[in-house]
C-alpha cells in the first residue's frame, strides 16, 4: 500500500524557513519521480518543485525559484522541501506526490 506522509508544517513569520518531509513507502522510491504541490485557499492546486529519478535534477514553478530547494534522501525514503525567505503568498498547504498519489498535506502559515 502506497503513504506518503508529510510533516515539518507550521507558522512562520515572513523571511523565514521551513523544512517539509515526505515518507514514502509501498513502492520503490529510488526510482520515483516526486513532487511537492500546494494549495492555498479558495485556489487550485499548483506544481511546485519536482525531482527526478535516478538522476536528481530538479524543477521548480518561478515562484519559488531561488528560495525553495527540493531534495531527497533514497535510503530513508524521504523527500524534502527547504523553503527560505518565505512570503505571506507561500502559506498553503503541502502535498507530496507520486504518480497523483498523494499524502495527507501539511499547512504553512506565513504571517507576521
Amino acid at each position: 500500500q502506497v503513504q506518503l506522509v508529510e510533516s515539518g508544517g507550521g507558522l512562520v513569520q515572513p523571511g523565514g524557513s521551513l523544512r517539509l518531509s515526505c515518507a514514502a513507502s509501498g513502492f520503490s522510491f529510488r526510482s520515483a519521480i516526486m513532487s511537492w504541490y500546494r494549495q492555498a485557499q479558495g485556489k487550485e492546486r499548483e506544481l511546485v518543485a519536482t525531482i527526478n529519478a535516478p538522476v536528481s535534477t530538479r524543477s521548480y514553478t518561478d515562484s519559488v525559484k531561488g528560495r525553495f530547494t527540493i531534495s531527497r534522501d533514497n535510503a530513508k525514503n524521504t523527500v524534502f522541501l527547504q523553503m527560505n525567505s518565505l512570503k505571506p503568498e507561500d502559506t498553503a498547504v503541502y502535498y507530496c506526490s507520486w504518480r497523483n498519489i498523494w499524502g495527507q498535506g501539511t499547512q504553512v502559515t506565513v504571517s507576521s
